[in-house]
């Protein structure tokens, strides 16, 4: 169920377009449900879908097949399955990544060529993205133009450990025009949790995430527990890479238990640029 914080800006204008938008009828939910079960996906991707709700989460955040819409570092393409066929003959969907140099992680490498890969084998569903490489420190997102809305999903752990954060966040402004949507996924750390136990587990709390966002000109307009799960305690030794679908270091004798928790508890969060 959708958790909305009713105040007075409930009803504005920008509201009731989001929410006319998410609940516009079988257009938008149709093409989600074509993408859902495309022959594209991943067959290990489809498993994620009962934890990830790509759905609800899509809805909630006001997505439609007419937008301009920036995925930051979505890594190996879990939602680019989803997202890139949605908007190949409507909208325009950016895959952002980081500009690769002798310096960067060989990780940034691994992905790049596992998601060229990825688009050539199915070319009809990812030859009409625009692939946009930039500089965390400095990230321009969106070359050709503000867009609709920007959307990150478990990522900003990594820029914190990097000393990033401030930069992406500004930059997610500079992308969007105004009244445009960041939507955002994360995994959910415990109120008061000290930033250092924050990054070491990959937890953060939805204050620092409003903190870095409101930093940067944004409003939190709704949140959502449609990513929520009750059973992750949130304190696993290894962080959240304990947990599916990483199971790092978990030994075979508990991976039955470790995996009957799901993947992470995660906050929904949905903001407006002011």
């Amino acid at each position: 169920m959708i958790d909305i914080n009713f105040s007075k800006r409930f009803f504005t204008p920008i509201f009731a377009m989001l929410l006319m938008t998410a609940c516009s009828g079988p257009d938008v939910e149709q093409l989600i449900d074509e993408a859902l079960v495309g022959e594209h996906r991943t067959p290990a991707y489809v498993e994620r879908d009962e934890f990830r709700n790509p759905k609800e989460t899509l809805l909630f955040f006001g997505l439609n097949p007419e937008q301009t819409v920036v995925e930051v570092t979505p890594g190996f393409g879990w939602y680019a399955e989803i997202l890139a066929p949605m908007f190949r003959d409507t909208g325009q969907y950016y895959y952002t990544s980081y500009t690769l140099h002798d310096e960067i992680s060989p990780y940034f490498v691994k992905v790049e060529k596992a998601f060229k890969e990825k688009m050539a084998l199915n070319p009809d569903v990812y030859n009409k993205l625009t692939w946009v490489h930039f500089d965390p420190s400095q990230p321009e997102l969106a070359p050709d133009g503000p867009v609709d809305m920007v959307l990150t999903f478990r990522n900003v752990h990594n820029w914190a450990k990097a000393g990033t954060a401030e930069s992406m966040f500004a930059g997610f402004a500079r992308a969007l025009k105004p009244g445009g949507i960041l939507g955002l996924v994360e995994h959910r750390a415990k109120p008061g949790t000290p930033l250092e136990d924050q990054i070491r587990s990959g937890y953060m709390t939805v204050e620092y995430v409003v903190q870095m966002a409101e930093a940067a000109g944004f409003r939190l307009d709704a949140s959502s527990d449609i990513n929520a799960n009750t059973k992750d305690t949130a304190d696993h030794p290894g962080g959240v890479w304990n947990l599916l679908p990483s199971l790092r270091n978990i030994a075979d004798e508990d991976k039955a238990a470790i995996s009957a928790i799901g993947e992470s508890d995660r906050m929904t969060l949905r903001f407006l640029k002011e």
